[in-house]
């Protein structure tokens, strides 16, 4: 899925991250790139491409960040839901 002909891999991965509000994880998989090359060209790469882009996907970052905690919860409460659906 290579849509970066014209623009910078950086700036595509940060469009989508801040469009759809994704998180490094989800925008690795929708590419079939690793997580760590996705968060070194939008953390790293694309300051210096587009630092408007930038600052915009450093927000959506920081507030996956804040939020985290709250997903892996939600991530073991549904494991153990359903194992204990498995288990009756």
């Amino acid at each position: 899925m290579k849509a970066y002909a014209t623009k910078e891999r950086c700036e595509v991965l940060g469009e989508y991250l801040v469009e759809n509000r994704a998180t490094v994880r989800h925008v690795a998989l929708h590419f079939s790139i690793s997580k760590s090359t996705v968060h070194k060209d939008v953390t790293e790469k694309l300051e210096k491409t587009n630092p408007g882009l930038y600052v915009l996907v450093k927000e959506v970052l920081e507030q996956n960040k804040s939020e985290r905690h709250l997903r892996g919860g939600e991530a073991t409460r549904q494991k153990y839901l359903s194992k204990a659906k498995k288990g009756k």
